[in-house]
């Protein structure tokens, strides 16, 4: 229990800091990319900061409820995650919150709100059914749906997650694009803004409201981050350094797409969920695969 409540604390307090550096370290590698010396690392933090130093003007005072929620729901969704919790809990919890940023931005007028709550929606139906298949494939290798659990099959004799459910690994870094909002299914919102300066459903929200939002963001990066290394729990440190490439790669790829339509993120979502998340799962129950053992294919 002791354990628990630490891991949640620690994911509470050190998350913000944690996913301001992966933000600025972004934002200085995608300037290099583009040709810039970019801001420095901590300006996610100096932005945050102005934030909470503005006035806070907001179309609807409900609007800044709706948006702390999403600001909570986040942060216990890591919490129960790092707490070594339920699973498909956590995956209850992430969908709540992201149900609060769209009535956030249906709550304002703006016809660009509006259309970006749209596809935030149907973002949300792209990716749930990968984080789903994902945490079955999870239960079917462990044995266990609870974070705790699946990092100590791995760390007590057990195989890597991966070596069990390696296609389902694949499903779950294709929809992490899609989650952290890069290029090309950066397509509620334009988290960078270097395609254009309408920002979907986050358009109406100013000062201390979108510092939440950033914030929010920041806690969802690390959380994101902290399931692909589930993978690779067994080996925490080879974990870290499969989690650093998948992000460098994620840049990439955000500086070298243009922004797709919603059809093709739907489709190509739910068409990886169907292929590499329903035949690794087959794989398993076919007995191909062995969970516990690298005797796969």
């Amino acid at each position: 229990m002791i354990e628990q409540i630490i891991g949640a604390l620690l994911f509470v307090i050190l998350a913000p800091v944690v996913g301001g550096l992966v933000a600025g370290i972004d934002r200085k590698v995608t300037a290099h990319m583009q040709g810039r010396v970019g801001p420095p690392i901590l300006q996610p933090f100096y932005d945050i900061f102005k934030l909470f130093e503005k006035e806070s003007v907001v179309v609807r005072p409900e609007i800044n409820f709706y948006i702390f929620c999403y600001l909570v729901f986040l942060v216990i969704t890591g919490a129960i995650f790092f707490a070594g919790e339920d699973i498909l809990l956590v995956i209850f919890a992430l969908t709540l919150a992201h149900v609060f940023i769209v009535i956030a931005a249906f709550a304002s007028s703006s016809p660009y709100s509006h259309v970006g709550a749209e596809r935030e929606l149907l973002m949300m139906m792209a990716v749930e059914p990968m984080l789903i298949l994902a945490a079955a494939g999870m239960y079917m290798a462990t044995g266990s749906f609870f974070v705790a659990d699946i990092i100590a099959f791995q760390s007590m004799g057990g195989d890597l997650l991966v070596s069990s459910i390696p296609l389902l690994f694949l499903g779950v870094v294709y929809i992490l694009t899609i989650k952290l909002r890069k290029s090309p299914f950066d397509i509620s919102t334009s988290h960078h803004a270097h395609q254009e300066l309408v920002k979907g459903l986050t358009t109406e929200f100013a000062g201390p409201t979108l510092g939440m939002y950033e914030i929010a963001h920041l806690y969802e990066t690390v959380f994101l981050l902290g399931f692909v290394w589930l993978f690779f729990a067994g080996a925490p440190i080879l974990g870290i350094v499969v989690v650093a490439v998948v992000y460098f790669l994620e840049i990439v790829i955000d500086n070298t797409n243009t922004r797709a339509k919603w059809q093709f993120a739907l489709r190509s979502a739910w068409l990886v969920a169907l292929i590499l998340g329903a035949v690794n799962l087959a794989l398993l129950v076919l007995g191909i695969i062995q969970p516990g053992t690298l005797g796969v294919l």
